[in-house]
């Protein structure tokens, strides 16, 4: 079991969890009793890999207060670091990690070989930095990487006149061919697979000679908080971004400033520990929430009353209170019709949680999660089924029957949202055993060391 050499010092990431671990993977533990947990959680990987590419375009240094450190933030950072970006870490005030203070190179240079693991953020906005970079950059990563859409970034940089030789595969591998230079300006593309398509583009687009003038050309743009969340930090940095119209936006050229930056919770991290509360009884809180937010993971203030929870915000602590238990053992959790399509990341806890229901659930607008780590619609079907689940496949989303649930193996497809729908099934069923534990290492690596603390 790997542990990323990024892990906060004070932090076991696989902490005592240990104890319940099988030759076959990772023992869900039952939640015993109700709850009654403060936890605080690192920092946000969306907000993160955003500011480290923003960081390493800037000009001059920039201090990340509070990042997440991860498996896909290091991929994030040796990538840069691969480019010319110099790195160094000094110590936060967090209970988390090091801070890390970013220093552009004078020039970024290719020549060199990225791997992007199966981090989307990696794999998508790096390929742009590599363009602006003096030389071939050859980029690849995970098995499963190998198929996750890159159409948009590929196309989008052919269109920019990019020279990008991917066998007209439309996926890793492939090579940037740099030329320290993007002459940028107006492009069309579709990211109906992934809002990562926009984010990408728009982030080096300050550098661009005339910039940006992106246009979505799909039927349905995904997950769009992500990309308000990265103009957002664009703006930040003194960059001018607007959006004439939707589906439409325009960067202008000019200097990314150097700032420095605190980085927020993952929310979207948080949404395992609050959906536990619904499904052990008690309550859960997450201490650090902020007051205004680009996240996703912030619906979850609007989503779990929709399930029965009772959601109390006190500052820059949310808490989630469990719905009163019905008869016979009912957790009084609620079905709920959702259309999850501007957050679908939230979707695999969420289905857990449907899982564990009083009522059906119908949750859509979440077709593109079929393209995330693995085919989330796909794996959520196949591992609650094989618990004796009633899970249906539609075309946009999953239909969730309530059924008596039992035991047995989780696989988690090497996804880290997948492992934590399997330790919140397993607060419930016994005998649940999660073959991957160690892939909540991608966002994440503390997991199972909160998870034990939460149910302590």
């Amino acid at each position: 079991m790997q542990i990323s050499k990024y892990s906060a010092p004070e932090f076991d990431p696989y902490g005592d969890a240990r104890q319940t671990e099988t030759d076959d993977g990772w023992r869900a533990p039952v939640a015993a009793a109700p709850l009654a947990a403060v936890l605080g959680l690192p920092g946000s990987k969306s907000l993160t890999n955003r500011e480290l590419v923003l960081a390493a375009l800037a000009d001059g240094p920039s201090t990340l207060r509070a990042p997440l450190w991860s498996r896909d933030s290091e991929l994030m950072v040796e990538g840069l670091r691969s480019l010319g970006t110099g790195f160094e870490r000094v110590p936060g005030r967090g209970g988390f990690g090091d801070d890390l203070r970013v220093t552009p190179a004078d020039e970024l240079l290719g020549s060199t070989t990225i791997d992007c693991g199966l981090a989307g953020t990696v794999m998508r906005f790096l390929p742009p930095v590599a363009a602006l970079a003096l030389g071939p950059t050859m980029f690849d990563g995970d098995e499963h990487a190998r198929h996750r859409p890159m159409s948009g970034v590929i196309d989008g940089l052919h269109a920019l006149g990019v020279d990008l030789d991917d066998d007209r595969r439309g996926t890793l591998p492939f090579t940037v061919h740099g030329t320290g230079r993007v002459g940028g300006g107006p492009l069309e593309i579709d990211a109906s697979a992934s809002s990562q398509f926009v984010s990408a583009l728009l982030l080096s687009a300050p550098r661009f000679e005339r910039g940006i003038d992106l246009k979505h050309s799909g039927e349905r743009l995904p997950s769009l908080p992500h990309i308000e969340m990265t103009i957002e930090t664009l703006r930040a940095r003194g960059v001018e971004v607007t959006s004439p119209e939707p589906g439409r936006w325009q960067v202008a050229p000019g200097p990314i400033l150097a700032i420095d930056v605190d980085i927020e919770p993952d929310l979207s991290n948080a949404a395992p520990f609050l959906v536990a509360a619904l499904v052990a009884g008690g309550s859960v809180t997450i201490t650090g929430w902020p007051v205004e937010t680009t996240q996703v993971g912030a619906q979850l203030a609007r989503i779990l009353p929709l399930f029965g929870a009772r959601v109390e915000i006190d500052g820059d602590r949310l808490t989630v209170h469990a719905p009163a238990h019905g008869e016979g053992g009912s957790r009084g959790i609620r079905g709920v019709d959702l259309d999850l399509s501007e957050a679908g990341e939230l979707a695999p806890n969420l289905v857990a949680l449907a899982a564990l229901a009083d009522a059906p659930s119908t949750i859509t607008g979440i077709g593109h999660i079929r393209h995330h780590e693995t085919d989330r619609l796909a794996a959520l079907t196949a591992e609650i089924n094989g618990l004796g689940g009633v899970v249906t496949e539609l075309d946009d989303g999953l239909r969730v029957e309530p059924a008596p649930l039992h035991g047995g193996p989780w696989r988690a497809y090497a996804d880290h949202r997948m492992a934590t729908s399997g330790a919140i099934i397993g607060l419930a069923v016994p005998g649940v055993v999660v073959d991957d534990i160690a892939s909540t290492g991608k966002t994440l690596p503390q997991f199972t060391a909160l998870w034990e603390q939460m149910l302590a």
